[in-house]
This record gives structure tokens, sequence and C-alpha cells, in this order.
């Protein structure tokens, strides 16, 4: 299973396990991580799962779509060229040890 690590905004780092095509979001709240609200479930509609992903694994992902770039534009947090929608990042065996920080305004 392939690993990843989220970054609170104060920097402790909480490492799990996730299963090959649950995205990081469903990761995050099956395992209680602070700051990943996912007040939507997971259907791309709320933008509460915002997150910056670390640029080593930015291109790893598919490209944003218009629905999560639209909902990027509404977030709490700054948006920045590493801001992504948790809910929309697919976890992969070739995406172990990837790194995700917690946006500030949600945690």
């Amino acid at each position: 299973m392939p690993h990843v690590t989220y970054i609170s905004p104060d920097g402790t780092e909480t490492t799990l396990e996730a299963r090959v095509g649950d995205s990081v979001m469903e990761t995050a709240v099956r395992n209680g991580v602070k700051g990943i609200v996912a007040e939507c479930g997971g259907s791309c509609a709320c933008a509460t799962c915002h997150v910056y992903v670390d640029e080593a694994f930015i291109d790893k992902f598919d490209e944003v779509g218009p629905l999560e770039d639209d909902m990027l534009d509404g977030t709490a947090a700054e948006r920045k060229p590493v801001s992504r929608l948790s809910c929309q990042l697919k976890m992969r065996e070739d995406l172990d040890g990837l790194r995700i920080n917690i946006a500030p305004e949600q945690y």
C-alpha cells in the first residue's frame, strides 16, 4: 500500500497507508486527519478538502478539471499552483511517499 503524509500548518506530520483507488481525502477522513473537512463527502462541491501537493508529486496527477478549477477559486485559503482538492486525487502505488500540506484556514 502506498503511504501519504499529511502536514498540518504547525508542521506536524501524519503518515498513513492509503488504499489504491481511494482519494487522498477519503484516507484523511477515515483516519481523522484534522483540517480535511470534506463537507460534501468527496463530490467536488465544497472545497473544504483543499490541500497543497508537494511539488515533487504535483505532475503525477491529472490536470485540474473544470469543476475542480471553479471550486479552487472559492477556497478559504490562498490558491497556489500546487492547490488541489484532495477528493480529486486518487491514490496509486507510484504515489508512495506523497506529501500533502493542509491549507491553514481549514485547520
